[in-house]
């Protein structure tokens, strides 16, 4: 009899994608849950077949982003007392990866996984887009700014200051003053 094979929202994925050293990737356990294998297993074929992983597919966290990563993240306390320091996965990375352990549910997770990915990088250049935009409204504001400053400058230039009348002070005048 099949297994059933246990559906994973694309928003769960995205959800473990992280930002490690400018670079979008997910946590080696994250992917072994994902893809319905032990992380031992994934990271021995991860080994095995080290050159189908170059430094662009995967990297290895480095102890204090692996304690970073443990502190911010719940579902990773496990990695806490690990004495190995995790994988890190890419977009590339993780098909790579699917394509080594070559299990069906690998195989199809890996589609979801790759989906993440790219909604994580339209969400990204969405930001930056909207980014883009607020800076050219603010440097389009800045100039109305400069522009009413100098209209309000030459109005009471043209108004002038209205000096009050002169009183002639009545008295004798002293030296001492």
């Amino acid at each position: 009899m099949a297994k059933k094979m246990a559906v994973v929202e694309v928003g769960a994925i995205q959800q473990r994608i992280f930002l490690v050293r400018g670079v979008k990737v997910i946590i080696d356990a994250d992917l072994a849950e994902f893809y319905g294998v032990p992380t031992k297993r994934l990271n021995e074929q991860v080994k095995r077949n080290a050159d189908r992983f170059p430094d662009d597919f995967m990297l290895q966290l480095d102890q204090e982003e692996k304690d970073e990563l443990v502190a911010k993240c719940d579902h990773l306390s496990k990695l806490k007392y690990s004495p190995a320091l995790p994988h890190a996965f890419t977009e590339h990375g993780a098909i790579m990866a699917a394509s080594v352990l070559s299990t069906p549910r690998a195989v199809k997770m890996s589609v979801f996984v790759v989906r993440a990915f790219v909604l994580m990088r339209e969400v990204i250049s969405e930001h930056k887009e909207l980014a883009r935009r607020v800076n050219a409204l603010e440097a389009h504001l800045t100039h109305h700014d400069d522009s009413i400053k100098a209209i309000v400058k030459a109005i009471k230039k043209l108004i002038g200051p209205e000096e009050p009348p002169k009183m002639r002070r009545i008295g004798f005048k002293t030296d001492e003053a």
